[in-house]
């Protein structure tokens, strides 16, 4: 039997993730422990449980940070009543919002303020989706799922837009706007697409590895949307079995009984050294031939939050991000 691994590119760190881990990484080494993070800085327990050992505390809401502390906020953003509160508090606050997901809040801000109602596509409890719902408050429904569509009640069917968290399937928010415009033929578009473009090419990679493999492992946490999203759409493109998987050690090699090819992926807030861990579990069980199969490039970055960057620069110290 032929073992091979077909290793997708691009795959794990986007620019907004990569901006976002810095973003903690900088604030830790220029103002030393603790910095206080809301929520998790992005959704991957290996970059969460790294940043807590240097002195990073996660909580949940900015009542938990201590009068006058350091915050940051994660690359998935945080409505204004999150900002207002950390202002209650005197809180030095550090937004790593991706710039991507800013986009949003700025199209959701503008479709209130012309009194059009937004149908926002994405998951129920996602930060992501708390955070641009906020932006608009009493302006949004969120449209999670297909079954939701025929429920939807609005003023004016001609005042109506959608928008999209930003970390879907590519397909399945096509098939949502398609069903949308049916119901309401007037609905507005966004300016742009709302899908990040690393969700998109990610997907994009998957979509040509999964029909050639046995077997689709994705490194990736449970709650990052768009690591589950990329097994969805494996499995969506022809292969037989496919997992979500944090670590190496989670492999099951029940999985990989009369398995040829593998394709290996991993989500846009996975670092690069658990991908590489799993090649080498891969390795040493025969699996040692690799092929990148190269979807799309990526140069695409972004400079850290403002507020940091102006304490970077009195210190002397430079402020760029790189991918990893």
């Amino acid at each position: 039997m032929s073992k091979k691994v077909l290793l997708a590119a691009p795959r794990g760190y986007c620019a907004g993730v990569d901006r976002a881990v810095i973003t903690v990484e900088k604030a830790l080494d220029l103002y030393g422990a603790p910095v206080y993070v809301r929520k998790q800085i992005v959704h991957n327990k290996h970059v969460v449980s790294t940043l807590e050992a240097r002195g990073a505390v996660f909580v949940d809401e900015t009542d938990e940070v201590p009068e006058g502390a350091f915050v940051v906020f994660s690359a998935h953003g945080v409505s204004p009543q999150v900002h207002d509160d950390a202002a209650k508090r005197n809180l030095r606050t550090i937004d790593a919002t991706c710039p991507l997901v800013t986009k949003v809040h700025h199209e959701a801000k503008r479709f209130a303020s012309e009194d059009i109602e937004i149908l926002l596509i994405g998951h129920e409890g996602h930060e992501e989706v708390e955070g641009t719902a906020g932006e608009a408050v009493g302006k949004v429904q969120l449209v999670d799922g297909l079954d939701h569509i025929k429920d939807i009640k609005v003023k004016d069917e001609n005042k109506v837009a959608w928008l999209s968290q930003t970390t879907l399937s590519v397909d399945e928010t096509l098939a949502t706007v398609a069903a949308l415009r049916e119901r309401f033929p007037n609905i507005i578009d966004p300016p742009s697409d709302d899908i990040c473009y690393a969700t998109q090419n990610r997907q994009v990679a998957i979509k040509q590895i999964a029909p050639l493999s046995d077997l689709v492992l994705v490194v990736g946490s449970t709650n990052s949307s768009n690591s589950v999203r990329l097994v969805e759409v494996a499995k969506e493109y022809g292969t037989p079995a496919a997992y979500l998987i944090d670590f190496a050690a989670e492999v099951k090699d029940e999985w990989l009984v009369g398995v040829e090819t593998i394709g290996v992926t991993s989500g846009a807030s996975v670092p690069e050294i658990l991908v590489e861990d799993l090649l080498a579990w891969l390795a040493a069980r025969g699996y040692g031939e690799v092929e990148t199969v190269n979807a799309k490039e990526e140069s695409l970055l972004f400079a850290l939050p403002p507020e940091l960057r102006k304490d970077l620069k009195a210190a002397g110290q430079e402020s760029v991000t790189h991918k990893k």
